[in-house]
């Protein structure tokens, strides 16, 4: 059988797919956690970048936002 049909007629068929399930919504759930605390350092890049048109000086921001950031959640 080719790609995940051989899972379908498995046994473990339920017991795979509720583990894909919960794979799947952690990962959403820890993608959304990430956007949601970078978002400040994501808004003062896309202002840097806006203001001066410099995609290295708003490289920079981003990353002095986001260290600071991550050290405060610490």
């Amino acid at each position: 059988m080719t790609g995940l049909g051989w899972l379908v007629g498995s046994a473990l068929s339920p017991l795979a797919a509720v583990l894909l399930l919960l794979i799947g919504l952690l990962l959403i759930v820890l993608v959304v956690k990430a956007v949601i605390m970078l978002l400040p350092a994501f808004l003062v890049a896309f202002v840097v970048w806006l203001l001066t048109r410099d995609t290295l000086l708003a490289a920079v921001a981003f990353l002095v936002v986001s260290v600071v950031v991550l050290l405060k959640r610490l």
